[in-house]
């Protein structure tokens, strides 16, 4: 209940602003309005039109629609035509796009596979100079062991070599004192 009177009361108010302003123009919409409102009461207060007998109005109501329905029939037949022709259009360049795409395409997969064969290549060409190397780095290794194989060997033999040096001298030394005792003895 209250509702309702809170909304009587806002349409009084609004109506009293309205009527409170100012004139202003009158809208487009308004003005047909006024405008259909004036033409019918024209015709009725018109007697050569309310003369007119039901036939004649059906008639010409028939031949307007009839007109009408050729307006209508002609501009959808341009509409569809020109759709067509659009959809043709627009068929051609979407299929000229499609080739040129596919084209595109077919660039780039190539590119892509010659791309992927270098790679693969420089792959093997990795993988070969890492065995190479590996294989170097294995005989670099072994000829190392083997060189300080040798050196440990001629280190042992210089060692045998010093002793049978100093054992020589020795063996000179006694050669000599008996060679003097010998001597000594025969005088």
């Amino acid at each position: 209940m209250s509702s309702l009177y809170t909304r009587s009361k806002e349409y009084t108010r609004s109506r009293k602003a309205q009527s409170d302003s100012p004139p202003s123009s009158p809208s487009p919409i308004a003005k047909t309005l006024r405008h259909e409102r004036l033409s019918r009461l024209e015709a009725a207060t018109n007697p050569t039109t309310s003369d007119l007998s039901y036939s004649d109005r059906a008639s010409g109501r028939s031949s307007a629609y009839s007109r009408r329905e050729n307006r209508l029939a002609t501009l959808s037949s341009r509409a569809e035509e020109e759709s067509n022709r659009d959809y043709k259009k627009l068929y051609e360049s979407a299929l000229s796009e499609n080739q040129k795409l596919k084209s595109k395409l077919q660039e780039a997969q190539l590119e892509l596979a010659d791309i992927k064969a270098k790679l693969e290549k420089a792959a093997q060409q990795k993988q070969e100079k890492t065995s190479d190397r590996s294989s170097m780095l294995e005989m670099e290794k072994r000829e190392k062991r083997a060189l300080e194989r040798k050196l440990s060997e001629m280190e042992e033999e210089m060692k045998i070599l010093t002793e049978l040096k100093s054992d020589n001298q020795r063996l000179k030394d006694e050669n000599g004192a008996l060679i003097r005792v010998i001597s000594k003895l025969s005088k």
